[in-house]
């Protein structure tokens, strides 16, 4: 069974939607929706934001259902150079950017695990990386409304891998994303809870994917264009990606 994650109700509408023979549990205030996703026996929630929160779902998921894989899908701001918003990043290795258990423990490392990046399953990393392609080349236009993607100036979207950093703090600011830069030059994006997702599932031995849409560029104009990407691009990028991901699985 395939366990779909999203970090926003908007990313798993449209695939509990698609969902056959659905039915619906709440567990710890989470509502967990079962069924078929394009022929496959799959399970789709929302994580909450934040790391505590997707930790919890994570392990709701696992100790509650036979999954045998799991995808997190999502958004992110972006912080590498020459990524642009409606970009898609699958994460090669996740880590936490406010871990900071010094002088005790190296900065960034998880205490007690001995490590600060986890990296994804390389067959459901490289199942995404096709995915996204696909959906950007032969999806992505029938399913988005053009006046949305000039509105984001979404030209030529593109895939690349890379790592992504997960922390309790939402980036609204140039001066903080260039400070992160700095810190950590290797990461591709931001956000909220993909690391905690990560190391859930690397504890656990569940094989994770993680894939990441940019939704703005972690500066001073998120939270105005947050929302709106939320509701009229991301949920169309979730599921197109994870409908072709299922269909190649």
């Amino acid at each position: 069974m395939l366990a779909v994650v999203g970090a926003l109700p908007e990313e798993i509408s449209l695939v509990v939607a698609s969902l056959t023979d659905a039915s619906a549990r709440v567990l710890g205030r989470r509502t967990f929706h079962v069924g078929a996703f394009h022929g496959t026996p799959a399970v789709a929630v929302f994580s909450g934001w934040g790391k505590v929160a997707a930790a919890a779902t994570v392990t709701q998921l696992i100790a509650s259902f036979p999954i045998t894989q799991l995808v997190f899908s999502g958004v992110a701001g972006a912080v590498q150079h020459g990524l642009s918003i409606g970009d898609v990043v699958i994460g090669t290795g996740l880590l936490q950017h406010d871990m900071d258990a010094r002088p005790i423990f190296p900065r960034y490392e998880v205490p007690l695990i001995g490590k600060f990046l986890f990296e994804p399953d390389r067959e459901l990393r490289a199942g995404l990386e096709h995915a996204a392609r696909e959906f950007l080349r032969e999806d992505l236009h029938a399913v988005v409304a053009a006046s949305e993607l000039d509105f984001f100036h979404v030209r030529s979207p593109k895939v690349t891998g890379g790592v992504i950093a997960s922390g309790d703090k939402f980036f609204a600011s140039t001066a903080e994303v260039a400070a992160l830069r700095e810190r950590l030059p290797l990461v591709a994006c931001v956000e909220m809870e993909g690391a905690a997702v990560a190391q859930v599932c690397e504890e656990y031995g569940m094989p994770f994917g993680i894939v990441r849409t940019l939704s703005d560029s972690a500066d001073e104009s998120s939270p105005h264009d947050f929302p709106r990407f939320a509701r009229q691009l991301a949920r169309h990028y979730s599921a197109g990606i994870l409908a072709r991901l299922v269909r190649e699985l």
